[in-house]
């Protein structure tokens, strides 16, 4: 497993690295590859936080942790991690099919667009790959990650472009391409 430390008011230490590195490695064995992890330690007002992002064959963990020990943060992060880990891999392997978690996509190329107007700053971009998954797995996915929303091919649809979102009410919705 590799590791990116970062800290945010606050210096990571030698001590909390390794300890870190000890703790979310024993992660890796769930892993049939080899796996990426972005930890990044915060303070505020006497809390620490620990928010651990697990990349591994396309999949996306993340958890993040507040207590008042940055070790004891470290530790509850990762036993969520697991829970999450071992929830959504038995869930993919029953409900979706073999192999889940072998499946590579290309990178799909992100059109950029110069004729925007000038009102329209935009401050951040992202390249990703959207690879083709079923509606089900975008939205688990999308919980995985704690974001509202979720862009993906549908694969229901001939891999038409789609997007999964958290509705108020609880539910999911959708939004599909109508051309495809």
């Amino acid at each position: 497993m590799t590791f990116t430390f970062t800290g945010k008011k606050l210096e990571v230490s030698d001590e909390l690295r390794a300890y870190a590195e000890k703790k979310i490695g024993k992660i890796d064995k769930l892993f049939r590859s080899e796996s990426d992890a972005s930890v990044t330690f915060s303070a505020e007002r006497g809390r620490f936080t620990a928010e651990v992002t697990i990349r591994n064959n396309g999949m996306f963990y993340r958890v993040a942790e507040t207590t008042s020990d940055m070790y004891a943060s470290i530790d509850s992060a990762c036993a969520a991690l697991v829970r999450q880990v071992r929830k959504n891999k038995t869930r993919l392997e029953k409900r979706l099919r073999d192999g889940a978690f072998e499946r590579t996509s290309a990178p799909v190329p992100v059109p950029e667009d110069d004729d925007e107007p000038a009102e329209y700053k935009i401050i951040r971009t992202k390249r990703f790959s959207i690879k083709p998954m079923s509606p089900e797995e975008a939205a688990m996915q999308m919980d995985l990650l704690g974001h509202t929303f979720f862009a993906f091919r549908n694969q229901d649809e001939g891999d038409a472009f789609s997007v999964v979102y958290k509705r108020r009410d609880g539910g999911y919705g959708m939004i599909s391409d109508a051309d495809e």
